[in-house]
């Protein structure tokens, strides 16, 4: 039986690594390729498969072309994981945008370089909370998979002021770093179906890993022994809304076409990933429980000068009077003072009941019914038009043109209106301008105004960009 060429990038990052990992194990049908930063850390893990027949590394780089065309050529799959991701992604945003969309081009253009590229198959892991351009690759065979936040063990000792951009009562569905590996694996096996490609899905573990920042931070505390939040932070420390957490009905569809879920109880979970750090981050665990006030007591200083972090630290608002970051995060400085604290904070946990979004089309009628007055229904609900007049029943692949509330007018497939919720590629608005994309668009109003007044107004102002460590002389990079 042939080998298969998987094609990885990112396997030196946490969701990457084992990806490789399953995928090495599997070597005995798959030809691994790796395309890796040439350090002197990357090349120290590396080590060990360095000699292996079935593993070959080209040491480059994301952003050069030529390195990502040797990468690519040959490949049967390619499963674009690297780039820039959070916390750095926070940090850096231009270089992020930089890096990961000329990553993405340079995939795309490189696939489109083989003599075969409808051969290719493209799966690409990007993140829940992505915005961004929505050009189209032109490839026949891709996915979107929208990757959650990735629990691992080394997240027990992440300490970083973001920790506070979550609301308390806000919510995420997890994916382990098992369940991701297995998935990158599951994608290259070949009963997977001809319909799962050119879709979009989002990525998660499932019902057991659908909590709220208030149980994440429980689980977390607990499996290192630590006393309760309440112990360790002020509720207050914690912004009320613009977080991106969701839970996904989808990602239980995804698990039906790749059967990547492990379902280990979370909190075990948990456990398993405290046993798995050096011992003295869970020392806690060893001490008697009267001790746990203790602890808290020494601990919630170090916590709050956390909070404290210049620029990203939300008590560094506060300080500063940073206007921009209140009303984004809070409302407005008078809500932030109503939050008090945990004796006047509800806690509580959203329904498990499904919701779905309305996206101006009938969904209860298959794909290959949807015709031009489906499309046309779905423009008006994003306050544009669609200007085509006709099109091929059930045909989402052929680009049609739409003219958005805001005059522009361009062209996308069906498939990226309807399916990827994409809308025009020349305005999408920054978060400022939310307000006013609200007024214009029911589609997007829909999950703006229930956390947001329909008064509210953001301006621009050029002085929010200094928060970014990237910011240089005056220049928005």
């Amino acid at each position: 039986m042939k080998k298969t060429t998987v094609a990885l990038t990112g396997a030196s990052g946490n969701m990457g690594f084992q990806g490789f990992l399953e995928l090495y194990a599997r070597k005995y049908r798959h030809n691994i390729v790796l395309l890796l930063r040439n350090s002197e850390k990357n090349r120290k893990k590396f080590m060990p498969y360095a000699n292996d027949p079935s593993v070959k590394i080209i040491w480059g780089d994301l952003t050069d072309y030529e390195a990502v065309l040797r990468f690519v050529t040959g490949a049967d799959y390619v499963l674009h994981v690297g780039g820039m991701v959070s916390p750095a992604a926070d940090y850096y945003p231009r270089k992020t945008i930089r890096t990961n969309v000329s990553a993405a081009e340079n995939i795309v253009r490189a696939v489109r370089a083989q003599p075969d590229p409808d051969a290719v198959k493209v799966v690409y892991i990007g993140t829940v909370a992505e915005t961004g351009d929505r050009n189209e690759s032109g490839l026949r065979y891709w996915v979107s998979l929208r990757q959650s936040g990735i629990l691992y063990p080394s997240i027990l000792k992440n300490m970083d002021p973001i920790m506070f951009h979550v609301p308390i009562n806000g919510v995420l569905e997890w994916a382990t770093v098992e369940d991701s590996g297995r998935l990158l694996a599951n994608v290259c096996e070949p009963d997977v179906p001809e319909d799962f490609w050119r879709k979009f899905y989002n990525i998660g573990s499932g019902k057991e890993y659908r909590i709220t920042n208030y149980e994440f931070e429980e689980y977390l505390l607990g499996a290192l022994g630590l006393p309760s939040p309440k112990k360790l932070f002020d509720a207050h420390w914690f912004i009320l809304r613009n977080f991106h957490g969701q839970w996904y009905v989808d990602s239980d569809k995804l698990d039906d076409i790749l059967h990547f879920r492990a379902n280990i109880p979370i909190k075990q979970y948990f456990e398993n990933m405290a046993n798995a750090v050096p011992a003295y981050y869970r020392a806690a665990r060893v001490l008697p429980s009267f001790l746990g006030s203790a602890i808290g007591a020494v601990a919630k200083p170090f916590m709050q000068k956390i909070a404290e972090t210049e620029l990203y630290g939300t008590l560094h608002w506060k300080k500063t009077k940073n206007q921009h970051r209140i009303s984004a995060y809070y409302g407005s400085e008078a809500e932030w003072n109503k939050v008090g604290n945990w004796d006047t904070f509800k806690i509580e946990r959203p329904t498990d009941e499904i919701t779905l979004l309305d996206h101006g089309y009938d969904e209860t009628k298959p794909d290959s019914e949807l015709d031009i007055e489906d499309m046309q229904k779905a423009a008006a609900f994003r306050g544009g038009e669609c200007l085509s007049k006709t099109m091929v029943k059930g045909d989402l692949f052929t680009p049609l043109v739409w003219k958005s509330a805001r005059g522009n007018v361009f062209e996308m497939t069906p498939n990226l209106v309807l399916k990827g919720g994409h809308w025009c590629p020349d305005e999408l608005p920054w978060p400022w301008d939310y307000d006013t994309e609200a007024k214009i668009n029911p589609f997007f109003a829909q999950v703006w105004y229930p956390l947001h007044s329909k008064d509210e107004h953001n301006v621009y102002d050029e002085t929010i960009f200094k928060g970014f460590k990237d910011y240089d002389e005056g220049e928005k990079k």
